[in-house]
């Protein structure tokens, strides 16, 4: 037996899926994918964007959030199927489409709807992995996704290790479903100012605002046009498809194994 299959006692195809999802994790990609889409380092594509342009682009971030907590509350069910993720793919690719060939207001306009979409593909990637989304604390831990996905802000330092993300969220979430519990989900999806729900959404839109932020920036460049808003639409779904997955599998082996076993094998693979 290789050393491989011996860590952490994970059978050999777990360990494999373990260490797979953690080079998804440790290694958000999007920027330099984004970068090498539009011709030019992310640094520069940031630099173009107008002065007064991160203001609404974090205002939609924060809406866009909103509208995706509504869907993962209302909208996401039970059961357990394989996840569609060429479908929904192929609906952001439009919206992407439609985004880039009207710019910054066409990006705040579309962020919503994709990023509904792809809450709906996070979900479908969530219930493949044995998740139970007829809990609301598991429709939430699809919110989260989006934290995952996204490189640090210039001000975060280093990039955090995903358990330290999930443990800075993990308190959002557990008093968010709480709130939700309580009070049921159309109440409390009509007091979204309630500190719970304001938390999470704020801890969220922090991380993904800034793959936001990069994804419009690359849009506003004038040679991209409506081909490269689907092209980057393209990766921005295809990505966060990946950290679902990845963060599904991880709590899907700890399920079976542990949390305790899945971390140290996690640290070493």
């Amino acid at each position: 037996m290789d050393t491989l299959t011996r860590i952490g006692g994970l059978a050999g195809e777990d360990l494999e899926s373990l260490a797979r999802a953690r080079q998804v994790l440790e290694h958000p990609a999007l920027a330099v994918r984004i970068a090498d889409l539009a011709g030019m380092p992310i640094e520069a594509l940031l630099a173009r964007l107008p002065a007064g342009a991160r203001a609404p682009i974090r205002a939609g971030t924060r809406r866009a959030i909103g509208a995706s907590l509504d869907a993962a509350l209302r909208t996401l069910g039970g059961g357990h199927r394989p996840s569609s993720d060429w479908l929904h793919r192929g609906a952001v690719i439009v919206t992407g489409a439609v985004g880039g060939a009207t710019g910054l207001p066409g990006l705040l306009l579309e962020l919503p709807v994709s990023l509904t979409l792809m809450h709906r593909s996070i979900g479908d990637n969530a219930r493949a992995q044995g998740e139970d989304l007829s809990r609301v604390a598991s429709r939430l831990e699809c919110l989260t996704v989006f934290a995952y996905g996204s490189r640090p802000s210039r001000d975060d330092g280093a990039e955090p290790a995903y358990f330290a993300i999930r443990a800075a969220l993990a308190r959002a979430v557990a008093e968010a479903a709480e709130f939700v519990a309580e009070r049921g989900v159309t109440e409390a999806l009509g007091e979204r100012s309630a500190p719970a729900m304001v938390r999470l959404v704020a801890r969220v839109a922090n991380r993904f605002g800034v793959a936001v932020t990069d994804k419009a920036a690359a849009q506003i460049v004038p040679l991209i046009g409506a081909v490269g808003g689907a092209a980057i639409n393209t990766l921005f779904v295809t990505h966060f498809q990946d950290t679902a997955r990845a963060h599904f599998t991880v709590r899907r082996l700890e399920r079976t194994y542990g949390v305790e076993r899945v971390r140290r094998a996690y640290d070493q693979a």
